[in-house]
């Protein structure tokens, strides 16, 4: 790889974001690690001299612009982010969703990767050279949902739509903008997924999974192109789930 670049992972700490800043940080990236754990972000970076936590809560934009503005500080430059931060949020059918718990879940998955989009382009516009790239993490949800999972799947398909935006508006910065539809890839987040659909069914069948690692390692493919490339839209899942045609 292209020695001192950086990417900024957010929701670091734990499942996709974690296996991928570690797999970053094998290679030999600089690595900001964003979460709002601090203690978990330490424990990933100890014996990594160019990995640094920054404990975040994407919801907070003001905080969201310091933590980059910091990053930049310390690294040079922001080269991509990885916008990971999410959560799978209230289950049910629409009638039944809690609206203080939509309305977090909105700020998380959307307004919280709106925010980490936003201050990265704003970098990567006004940095020398100009430049980098950024990876929407959607899901799977995106494309086909789960069923009792609307508010979920409504934020995913968001993603959809600001992930495209980004990638237009910022052709004329060199910026790229792609996502990564990640399906079963085997984290605390699929846990309890897999835990509620049990409980509602035991006698359902075994939910197909992937290791978290192989999710990790297509994020790394797509970060590690060059600007003149861009993987714009990437699913990657357990061989055996049923995304389609799946209701």
């Amino acid at each position: 790889m292209e020695a001192d670049r950086t990417i900024v992972i957010t929701g670091a700490s734990s499942g996709i974001g974690r296996a991928t800043a570690e797999l970053f940080i094998a290679d030999g990236w600089n690595v900001a690690l964003v979460a709002r754990r601090a203690e978990l972000l330490d424990r990933i970076a100890a014996g990594a001299p160019r990995a640094r936590g920054y404990p975040c809560d994407v919801t907070d934009r003001a905080a969201v612009d310091a933590t980059f503005a910091a990053i930049a500080a310390d690294f040079g430059r922001v080269d991509v982010l990885f916008n990971n931060a999410g959560a799978f949020g209230p289950t049910g059918l629409v009638d039944e969703i809690d609206a203080r718990e939509w309305d977090a879940l909105v700020a998380l998955n959307i307004t919280g990767m709106f925010n980490a989009a936003r201050a990265a382009f704003r970098h990567m516009r006004r940095q020398r050279p100009a430049g980098g790239r950024i990876i929407n993490n959607g899901s799977v949800s995106a494309q086909a949902p789960r069923p009792g999972a609307v508010a979920y799947t409504t934020t995913k398909h968001a993603i959809t739509g600001l992930t495209r935006s980004l990638s237009l508006d910022g052709r004329p910065f060199d910026i790229a903008c792609g996502q990564i539809d990640i399906g079963n890839a085997r984290t605390e987040l699929l846990e309890e997924v897999i835990a509620r659909s049990r409980a509602a069914d035991p006698a359902a069948p075994e939910t197909p999974t992937m290791d978290v690692r192989d999710a990790a390692r297509a994020v790394h493919f797509m970060a590690d192109l060059p600007l003149s490339a861009n993987v714009q839209h990437m699913t990657i899942m357990a061989t055996k789930m049923p995304l389609v045609g799946r209701g």
